[in-house]
């Protein structure tokens, strides 16, 4: 499924757009509203799969073109660092490369550094790289024994706390409410968190959070402040708007004052982060808060299949703020060559694993490319079989989540050659030049028959090289490093030649052709310790985010017993909700 025809804009090697009409002209009806609506309150409910970040890209890009917005004025805000590159990258291929795009904490803490040495005097306290060593201080302090994962959870609540605008004292009048880490008590809990901040503050150090608080009192305490930062942005636009904590809502509503040029961008059928804070209200209330609000359905799905977005609406059908979404209908060419969603049941969880690589391997074999393929899951242990399963199938894969391509001992050598290379070598074909260099460390056009190490690092290189068809025609070479290095700190990675296996939460923001998802049994989907009924939405949501990763294959399953567990399972709730006929597989493989 593909965005209407016309975008002026290619995938893989865009140009600029020649005019305002020009940019417009692949967009929607809808998108083309939310486009032209550049003054104002602006809320863009925005379905999976619907193109929202066409949407505001081209919505931002045509503010400039016209002369609505200068450049520099315009703050694109969002929740990951690759997210925002994505942002940076689009926005630069249609003309508005001058516009940032950085993530709440990137924001506030270039703010910061700025104004601190004016304000408080001296360098901005040190930033911690997390939370974990400070509390295992803290609970040395209090004579506490702590297993790391017990620190973890405690590290969770601290960021919860917080990012909930919530004092120690605040905190510890609701804690009855909320589960405790591990064995401890309330009071414990409470005295930990007390601790940590005590420890932080005499060692002169912020955390993740400090900083958006930081910054915020700065804004609230400094007339001058305030009015600096919002002399120097005067239109925000802010994706996956249902993410925002109430500290981030704050923050934001300091940076804009009284104004009212707010365009915010999501969908509440994806909040799957209110366990850290998130709050859907503020994207579903925005109309209320903003009575004069343009409002935006973005609706029309141009990622999956109509088989798969009828799964996905009748998961969510009913459920506050769900967007109904719409596919194109399907020709008979299509329906065969994209098969209805389908469920599977197997015996063990080793023995749906083996299955699902079964599968892999035949949709490899018909032609599909294993970078196109997915097999998500709830919780990371449930990657141990599947490891085994691809491993004793010859498939390669990669664990999202786990070591970054930009931390791979061969792509930083890659990066340090070509960045090099790129300051002496001018005039030559980019293909060429690039090539030459990764020759020399080791890649080929022709991949390595033999699998491990050495197939790997082809693989990491082929990335980089694959690159290089993705550049804007006309690129020279050291403009390609640029780029290479601006991926790098936005850990924004190529597409490497393997299978992904990740979790739900983790596989937000992304797409494939093919998506398995596993484990949809009770006490997986939705989680034994989702025990309210808003903890079992958001196990819905969850699901739903799962779903719609898809283009044109789903494929559920679900295994009656685990490797060690006794009882034998149930089926998820939401598989008998929406409806898809279960077939059992015989054998372990599952054919």
């Amino acid at each position: 499924m593909r965005p209407p025809a016309g975008e002026p804009v290619r995938a893989a090697g865009a140009l600029v757009p020649s005019g305002p009409d020009a940019l417009l002209a692949g967009l929607d009806d809808q998108q083309r509203v939310a486009a032209e609506a550049l003054i104002g309150p602006v809320c863009m409910l925005a379905g999976a799969g619907t193109g929202k970040t066409r949407a505001i890209t081209h919505r931002i890009a045509y503010g400039v073109m016209t002369g609505a917005y200068a450049p520099n004025r315009v703050m694109a805000l969002t929740f990951t660092a690759r997210a925002a590159a994505e942002l940076r990258g689009r926005l630069r291929q249609l003309g508005a490369g001058g516009v940032a795009a950085r993530t709440f904490h990137a924001a506030a803490l270039s703010q910061l550094n700025y104004f601190w040495p004016h304000v408080v005097g001296g360098q901005v306290p040190r930033l911690l790289d997390g939370k974990g060593r400070l509390l295992g201080h803290a609970a040395e302090s209090l004579k506490l024994k702590l297993d790391t994962a017990t620190l973890r959870d405690l590290a969770a609540e601290v960021e919860w706390r917080k990012v909930s605008g919530l004092s120690i004292e605040q905190y510890a009048a609701g804690i009855s409410a909320r589960a405790q880490p591990g064995r401890l008590t309330a009071d414990q809990v409470v005295a930990m968190q007390e601790t940590y901040e005590r420890i932080k503050d005499e060692r002169k150090q912020l955390d993740f959070e400090d900083v958006l608080l930081a910054m915020a009192g700065m804004i609230e305490a400094e007339p001058s402040v305030a009015l600096q930062v919002r002399e120097q942005y005067r239109f925000f636009v802010v994706d996956e708007y249902q993410d925002v904590s109430p500290l981030q809502h704050d923050l934001l509503a300091l940076w804009l004052g009284d104004r009212r040029d707010l365009c915010v961008v999501g969908d509440a059928s994806q909040t799957i982060y209110s366990f850290a804070g998130a709050r859907s209200d503020y994207l579903l209330e925005f109309p209320k808060r903003f009575e004069d609000a343009t409002v935006v359905r973005l609706e029309q799905n141009y990622r999956s299949t109509p088989a798969i977005v009828a799964t996905a609406n009748q998961l969510m059908r009913g459920r506050p703020g769900a967007l109904s979404l719409h596919a194109a209908a399907a020709t008979a060419g299509q329906r065969e060559i994209h098969p209805e969603p389908s469920v599977r049941e197997y015996a063990t969880d080793m023995a749906e694993a083996r299955g699902v690589a079964q599968r892999i391997i035949e949709l490899i074999e018909g032609g599909a490319r294993p970078e196109q393929i997915a097999v998500l899951y709830r919780v990371n242990v449930q990657a141990a079989a599947l490891e085994t399963a691809l491993g004793e199938a010859g498939v390669s894969y990669q664990i999202r989540g786990s070591k970054r391509f930009f931390d791979l001992p061969e792509v930083k050598q890659a990066v340090m050659s070509l960045r090099a290379a790129s300051v002496s070598i001018v005039g030559e074909p980019l293909f060429k030049s690039v090539s030459d260099v990764l020759r020399s460390l080791g890649w080929s056009q022709t991949a390595p028959e033999t699998r491990g190490a050495v197939r790997d690092r082809w693989e990491s290189l082929n990335a980089i090289m694959g690159l290089v068809d993705q550049a804007v025609p006309g690129t020279t070479f050291r403009q390609f490093t640029d780029e290479l290095m601006e991926r790098q700190a936005g850990q924004h990675e190529p597409t490497v030649a393997a299978v992904t296996l990740a979790t739900l939460h983790s596989a937000k923001g992304l797409e494939w052709d093919a998506v398995f998802l596993i484990g949809l049994s009770e006490g997986l989907v939705p989680i034994s310790y989702a025990g309210t009924f808003e903890q079992v939405d958001e196990e819905r949501r969850l699901l739903y985010v799962g779903i719609t990763r898809a283009r044109r294959r789903l494929l559920l399953s679900w295994s009656a017993s685990g490797q060690q567990q006794r009882s034998p399972r149930v089926r998820s709730r939401f598989l008998e909700e929406i409806g898809i006929r279960t077939a059992r597989a015989a054998g372990a493989r599952g054919a």
